[in-house]
């Protein structure tokens, strides 16, 4: 970090108060803006349309019960926030925005590490298991959750598709039926678990800890599969489909669909084994976005964003077939406070040394 950690500051971090929601606005507008010497996420930075700010603007606004949002507050004035969604259906917290801008005598570094302490304290004491971030790789971001005892496990390009042209046309049921595109269902969790372990190296499978039982709840609540992008879900109508093999009692593919309800792009999440195709499921994803859109925002005025990790080839490059193309470059940090314990496993037993006397 380039700024000192011993450095000793006035400041304090409390928990924020329904009053300070118009400087919370504007702080987390000030940390997109270049030049302005305060520290983001930058998740991503693509233009204004789709900005930090436009994405989760006053902090407040989808705050629930269960989530966490502090500040730092230095001579009276807000000069940091970090918000943190906590999962209602598993231990596992979320930081989705750290912002700072550092008064005088004080750098955004010092009050960010500060903050980041804080949730850490705080999930301790309620139990947390994991801590997950996602950040742009620049403004000591990767460094600074590093520090904290993040460890980063992947990378996710996060793709946009601009209004123009528009949304391709909803699908019939008959071209539905066709390439075997149907609804997941909460029986389908084995089969899209399946699906998420072919698709993902073993390495990240152990990190994130999904189970069988994750893959059954369904809806606004679904988290999985993670990406950097799922908080915009909070303001999304969510649906997710899955694709079916032509071939084995198997699914090929699925699609996360979120339909936005606030001044959002929409969402598409996609994820396929490597030998299948997944531009039909792209298409079939964004006629449904055009079909549920507000009439008003039948070619939406905030496009389209898709978050793919940088292993699920070729999704990639079928979202660029679709008109999508790569406006940010994302690292995914985890924190663990579990410890592994090896699973107890049969072994050979050993031979006894009174045994080789006597047989001998």
């Amino acid at each position: 970090m380039t700024e000192a950690r011993s450095a000793r500051t006035g400041g304090k971090v409390r928990a924020a108060r329904l009053t300070d929601l118009p400087a919370l606005g504007e702080l987390s507008r000030l940390s997109q803006t270049e030049g302005s010497g305060a520290r983001s996420l930058g998740l991503p930075v693509g233009g204004p349309a789709i900005g930090v700010f436009s994405l989760f603007r006053l902090p407040l606004v989808a705050f629930r019960p269960h989530d966490l949002l502090y500040v730092y507050e230095f001579d009276g004035h807000v000069a940091g926030l970090v918000r943190a969604e906590r999962e209602s259906w598993k231990d596992d917290w979320t930081i989705v925005e750290l912002d700072a801008i550092g008064p005088a005598g004080q750098g955004p570094g010092e009050i960010r590490y500060r903050l980041v302490q804080q949730i850490l304290r705080e999930g301790q004491k309620r139990g947390a298991t994991r801590f997950h971030a996602a950040c742009s790789d620049g403004d000591d971001n990767v460094e600074l959750f590093m520090q904290a005892g993040f460890a980063r496990y992947g990378e996710e390009r996060v793709m946009y598709r601009p209004p123009e042209p528009p949304l391709p046309e909803p699908w019939s049921e008959d071209r539905q039926v066709e390439h075997r595109i149907r609804q997941a269902k909460t029986v389908d969790a084995i089969g899209l678990h399946q699906l998420y372990c072919s698709a993902t190296p073993a390495p990240v499978q152990r990190l994130e800890g999904f189970r069988i039982p994750d893959w059954e709840r369904q809806g606004s609540q679904w988290r999985v599969p993670r990406s950097s992008m799922a908080p915009i879900l909070r303001f999304a109508d969510i649906d997710t489909w899955v694709q079916e093999s032509p071939s084995q009692p198997r699914l090929d593919a699925l699609v996360q669909v979120g339909v936005a309800r606030e001044d959002q792009p929409h969402y598409l999440r996609v994820m396929a084994r490597q030998e299948a195709d997944p531009g039909p499921l792209i298409d079939f994803g964004m006629g449904l976005i055009a079909s549920r859109a507000p009439r008003a925002d039948r070619n939406p005025n905030h496009g389209v964003i898709a978050p793919v990790r940088t292993y699920e080839s070729p999704t990639d490059r079928r979202l660029e077939d679709a008109g999508f193309g790569e406006i940010a470059m994302v690292t995914l940090l985890l924190k663990e406070l579990l410890a592994r314990v090896a699973d107890p496993a049969l072994v050979p037993a050993a031979v006894r040394p009174w045994e080789v006397t006597r047989g001998s």
